[in-house]
């Protein structure tokens, strides 16, 4: 089981690193982490990342069940959604889900992501699927988002945003980045004319980077 040591501080970072980036905006997606005890620490649900602090971070265990958090504070109301990866992938240590805008409208025209970019598979694994819609804060959505995960590290979730998941809070923020402006860069490629598919034999090797950088 992949855990993250000091995993308040780094869920804590990475959402004011995700809002810095503009890959959320105020108090949308939601991140998370494995701690070496099993619980889970998550972002809490509506408390702007710019004025988060680590008191605000809720712990959950594995089922869900609130184990701390602040007299005001709840789970992200995604927590389905994070529980869902971790039952699913033992080897993650962190999830992150957000809003990015040219990832989003991929997810909003429920159009798959290309592998386009020589580094975009080695760390994510492939093309970004778009997972089944489901409602916001349900369990379906973890259901789903997991099927559309299976040897990736990201997915788009229909007419909602991304999940990326992955090692660490950092790690993960990274995929997230790096879906967004792949994002950008495959809308523009398909402006010029269409997006021209890496070589097979090339995107066979990433896969297999890929596989070693997750399992380390």
């Amino acid at each position: 089981m992949r855990t993250v040591e000091q995993a308040h501080k780094a869920v804590l970072a990475t959402a004011k690193e995700l809002l810095r980036r503009g890959l959320v905006e105020g108090t949308s997606g939601n991140i998370s982490a494995r701690q070496t005890d099993g619980t889970i620490v998550c972002t809490p649900s509506s408390v702007d990342y710019q004025a988060m602090v680590l008191q605000d971070l809720v712990v959950v265990d594995t089922e869900g069940k609130v184990i701390s958090c602040a007299d005001d504070r709840s789970p992200t109301s995604e927590l389905a959604l994070h529980l869902a990866c971790y039952r699913a992938f033992e080897d993650i240590g962190s999830v992150i889900h957000a809003h990015p805008v040219w990832a989003t409208m991929f997810a909003c025209s429920h159009q798959p992501l290309e592998a386009c970019v020589d580094e975009f598979t080695m760390y994510v694994g492939g093309d970004v699927r778009c997972a089944e819609y489901a409602m916001s804060g349900s369990a379906e959505v973890g259901t789903n988002a997991v099927a559309a995960l299976q040897d990736r590290g990201a997915a788009l979730l229909a007419n909602h945003g991304m999940v990326a998941i992955g090692p660490s809070p950092a790690k993960v923020l990274h995929i997230v980045a790096l879906v967004e402006r792949t994002a950008q860069i495959a809308w523009g490629a398909r402006a010029l004319g269409g997006v021209v598919p890496i070589p097979a034999k090339a995107s066979d090797d990433f896969v297999g980077v890929y596989q070693l950088m997750r399992s380390l």
